[in-house]
């Protein structure tokens, strides 16, 4: 393997029922700003089947390139067709980084496309950079239970590859008008060699809990000790129409189930309005809500690290405070809802 014949910054642009993955638009941020670094082009991998208008959208949002594979084959994702799809174009045009979103699909793919290509990957980063003199990507997450920050490089192999989580990046402005190459390639495997087979799509159609798309986030942390604890966390977010999240710490003591989690481990958000009760501020914490347009964090510990992150920070003991807070906020309410006003600040 020669390293010095890849160039080049990859983005692969997920989509759903020819709908691009948002995730996908927000890493076009960071690899315009690490392809600038490196002068090189910005390129865009799409696979599916009748996505052929979908690299106008890549394009605006920054892209150079975008490489298309457009087959019914690729109509629905199974990682056996989208491996080979990409491990051809990987061994053809030879980029030297490539990120995934870490969604489902962006994950197992990622990993796939690892063992196909033989290179290495970082799972889940949050913070990216390249070393231009060494043409080093720097793919950096928290490590140990969050306690440090591991910056993670891949020197030997290539492309070097990441996932990064959504919402981890905001999405670059767009360019209307703005248009660049598009490559399209066909994919070399055929229906009747495929070990797996989609026999039918069913569609989760449950209600879950959606934080990354909440407006307002009311998080409980270990802080909130037991049940009566988290109780007065979500007597407060009903009162403001928020969502109810909450830290690893609460979710293993068994206060609420895996979707209500904020950090490394659960969901990255993005609301207006975050508050977060009773929450020290570990960085497995942080890096999952510090993208938030308002954090207010309420702790009895002056010393916590939230209060770093923090635009707005109380000292007090959450279980005197909580409660006034609930009861001042529901009286401005109700007088809002009386004069005409809207009550739905979510």
């Amino acid at each position: 393997m020669n390293k010095d014949e890849y160039r080049g910054v990859w983005v692969f642009i997920e989509q759903r029922d020819r709908q691009i993955v948002d995730v996908g638009i927000e890493l076009l941020r960071a690899g315009r700003d690490l392809a600038d670094k490196l002068d090189v082009d910005l390129c865009g991998v799409l696979l599916g089947s009748g996505v052929k208008e979908l690299p106008k959208t890549v394009f605006e949002y920054g892209a150079d390139k975008v490489y298309v594979i457009d087959d019914p084959i690729l109509d629905q994702y199974r990682t056996e067709t989208y491996m080979v799809a990409v491990g051809d174009l990987v061994r053809k045009y030879k980029p030297e980084i490539f990120l995934y979103g870490a969604t489902a699909n962006g994950k197992d793919l990622a990993s796939a496309v690892a063992t196909e290509v033989l290179t290495g990957l970082t799972a889940d980063t949050t913070l990216l950079d390249v070393n231009v003199e060494k043409r080093l990507f720097e793919a950096s997450r928290p490590a140990f239970g969050g306690n440090i920050m591991a910056t993670i490089l891949c020197k030997k192999h290539v492309p070097q590859m990441a996932t990064v989580r959504p919402k981890v990046i905001a999405k670059p402005d767009r360019q209307p008008g703005r248009t660049g190459e598009v490559i399209e390639e066909q994919i070399s495997i055929k229906e009747e060699s495929l070990k797996t087979k989609v026999l039918q799509i069913v569609r989760d159609t449950k209600k879950a809990v959606n934080l990354e798309e909440a407006n307002v986030i009311v998080s409980a942390g270990k802080g909130i000790k037991d049940e009566k604890g988290f109780q007065m966390v979500k007597e407060l977010a009903s009162v403001l129409n928020a969502t109810v999240g909450a830290s690893r710490d609460v979710v293993e003591a068994g206060l609420c189930k895996h979707e209500h989690q904020v950090g490394q481990t659960g969901a990255t958000v993005t609301p207006k309005i975050y508050i977060a009760i009773g929450i020290s501020g570990a960085i497995q914490h942080l890096v999952g809500m510090q993208n938030s347009e308002l954090i207010i964090a309420i702790n009895n510990d002056p010393d916590a690290a939230i209060f770093q992150a923090a635009h707005h920070g109380v000292v007090a003991d959450a279980f005197e405070i909580v409660p006034l807070l609930t009861e001042e906020f529901r009286k401005a309410l109700q007088g809002e809802s009386k004069a005409g006003g809207v009550t739905n600040h979510a």
